[in-house]
Order: structure tokens, then C-alpha cells, then sequence
């Protein structure tokens, strides 16, 4: 139950979190480095966890989350999904509406 604790913190203290594997620097897979593109073209800051330096939290986001896929991108608190429906919101406009929302009042910017 910690875990999940550790878990709702992160996603509560960051109005942009990505949990993927490796880093934004260094992402260690395509759909990681799809995400990671996607959210640095709005020239935002966004922080990660690199599921594979975090087995604990692979492990247990995906039952918290009902997502089983990496990577897993959260905005405001809420799930957005990965990376394909990350681009389609890219895509339709949507994504830049919800990320200046997030934005909004946050001390995290």
C-alpha cells in the first residue's frame, strides 16, 4: 500500500508527469520517446519516473491505474493514456488546451 501512496503523491504533485521507460534525455523505448517529443514540442516543463529504475511502481501503476502500458501520461491528476492517444490529442488540438489548464494557477510550471 505504500507504493500507492508513493504513487497518488507524485501524480497529485505534478500537473505533468510521465511515468516511461528511461528518461526524457535517454528514453528507452519509441513510445516513450514519441510521448516525450509530443510534450516537449509545447516548450512546457513535465516530470518523469523511469519505470525501470522504479520496479515497485511498473509493478503496481498498472492495477492503480487500469492501464497496462507504458509509457503513462498524467495531466491534472487524471490519466490521459500513452502515447497514441497522446499524439491523437496532438493532433485534433486538444492536447494544448488541456496542457494550459494544468498550467493554470500551478506552482509547478
Amino acid at each position: 500500500m505504500k507504493i500507492i501512496s508513493k504513487i497518488k503523491n507524485q501524480i497529485s504533485k505534478y500537473p505533468i508527469l510521465i511515468y516511461m521507460k528511461g528518461s526524457p534525455q535517454f528514453p528507452s523505448c519509441g513510445f516513450s520517446s514519441r510521448a516525450v517529443q509530443i510534450l516537449s514540442s509545447f516548450k512546457v516543463k513535465f516530470f518523469h519516473v523511469d519505470i525501470l529504475k522504479n520496479l515497485d511502481i511498473r509493478n503496481e501503476l498498472p492495477k492503480f491505474s487500469n492501464w497496462p502500458t507504458f509509457p503513462q501520461i498524467w495531466i491534472s491528476g487524471k490519466l490521459i493514456g500513452g502515447s497514441d492517444i497522446l499524439f491523437e490529442l496532438y493532433k485534433n488540438g486538444k492536447l494544448q488546451e488541456i496542457i494550459k489548464k494544468a498550467l493554470k494557477g500551478s506552482k509547478n510550471k
